[in-house]
C-alpha cells in the first residue's frame, strides 16, 4: 500500500486522503491538466481556494478525470476578505458554480483576517458569521466537511464559542523548520485534523544543509523527507506542483523517520522564505 491509498478519518466520519495536491500558483488554464495528471498518478485529494483564481480549472480537471466523483476529495477555501453571513453564502454557492460540482468535500475559511490586515484587527464577529454560513451549507449537504485555515488557538476559540459544528480541519503552514507544536496539540485535543500546506517551505528548505544531510541518510529527496515529516506529525500533507514527475516523487514516501530524527526536525527553526516572505503567511506575523 502506498501513501496515495491511505487516509485519515475526520471527526464526522468523512475520510480524507493523507497526501493531497496543492494548487496555489497553478494558473487556471493549466489547472485542469495538472489535476488530471495527479489523479492519473493516483492522487485523490485536490486542494484549491477562491483566492487561487483556478477553481474553474480544478473543477474541470475533477470532472474530466475519468475517476468517479465520489472517489475524489476536493477542497476549496472561502476568500479571507469575506466576513459576513450573506457574502459567505453567496461565495460558497459561487465556488460550487465555478467548479461545476454538486458538492465540495471540504471548505475552509482561508484566514481569520483579510490578507491586507493579516494578524491585524478584530474580525471575531465576522469569522463567526462566515462559520455560520459554512455550517448551514454543511447541513444542506453541499459541503461534506468544514474547517478553517491559518487559525491560531484564539481564532478557533472565538468560533467555538457559538459553533454548532467543531471545525473538522485547520490547514496550517507546517514544515520542518516551522512546527507549531502547541497549536498542533490544541487541534488534536479538539479532534481537529491539521493539514500542512507548504510542507517543503515553498521550496526554500531545499537549500538547507541539515535537511539535505538527513535526506541523504534515508536515501530520499529533500521534498520526500519533508512530506514524510508532516505525515508522521499526523497531518495531511499538501505539496504543490504542476509537474507530474514531482507528483510521482512526492508520493514515494513509504519510509519511516526515526523518533530521534523526528525530534531533531521538530526542533529545527528554518523560516527564511526568500522572496516569498512578501506573502502574509510567510511574513512571520
Amino acid at each position: 500500500m502506498t501513501i496515495l491509498n491511505e487516509s485519515y478519518t475526520l471527526s464526522n466520519g468523512v475520510e480524507i486522503p493523507k497526501l493531497g495536491l496543492g494548487t496555489w500558483f497553478i494558473d487556471d488554464d493549466k489547472a485542469a491538466d495538472a489535476v488530471k495528471a495527479a489523479i492519473e498518478i493516483g492522487y485523490r485529494n485536490i486542494d484549491t481556494a477562491q483566492a487561487y483564481g483556478n477553481e474553474r480549472g480544478v473543477g474541470e480537471g475533477v470532472r474530466t478525470s475519468g475517476v468517479a466523483r465520489e472517489e475524489l476529495f476536493v477542497s476549496t477555501k472561502l476568500a479571507a476578505e469575506i466576513k459576513d453571513y450573506d457574502g459567505a453564502v453567496a461565495a460558497i454557492e459561487g465556488s460550487l458554480a465555478t467548479m461545476g460540482l454538486e458538492y465540495i468535500d471540504l471548505m475552509l475559511i482561508h484566514s481569520p483576517q483579510p490578507w491586507d490586515d493579516f494578524r491585524g484587527g478584530d474580525y471575531a464577529e465576522g469569522n463567526r458569521e462566515a462559520w455560520r454560513a459554512l455550517e448551514d451549507t454543511h447541513k444542506s449537504g453541499k459541503i461534506r466537511s468544514i474547517g478553517v485555515s491559518n487559525f491560531q488557538q484564539e481564532d478557533l476559540e472565538n468560533i467555538l464559542f457559538t459553533a454548532t459544528v467543531v471545525p473538522h480541519v485547520n490547514q496550517l503552514l507546517v514544515h520542518a523548520g516551522n512546527t507549531p507544536t502547541e497549536l498542533l496539540d490544541y487541534c488534536k485535543g479538539k479532534d481537529i485534523l491539521v493539514e500542512a500546506y507548504s510542507p517543503i517551505a515553498h521550496g526554500e528548505i531545499l537549500k538547507n544543509t541539515e535537511i539535505q544531510a538527513m535526506a541523504g541518510k534515508y536515501g530520499v529527496t529533500v521534498p520526500q523527507l519533508c512530506i514524510r515529516y508532516t505525515l508522521q506529525l499526523g497531518a495531511v500533507s499538501l505539496p504543490k506542483t504542476a509537474n507530474p514527475a514531482h507528483m510521482r516523487s512526492n508520493a514515494e514516501v513509504d519510509f519511516e523517520i526515526s523518533e530521534a530524527d523526528m525530534a531533531a526536525l521538530r526542533g529545527l527553526h528554518a523560516k527564511d522564505y526568500g522572496d516569498s516572505s512578501a506573502f502574509p503567511v510567510y511574513s512571520g506575523k
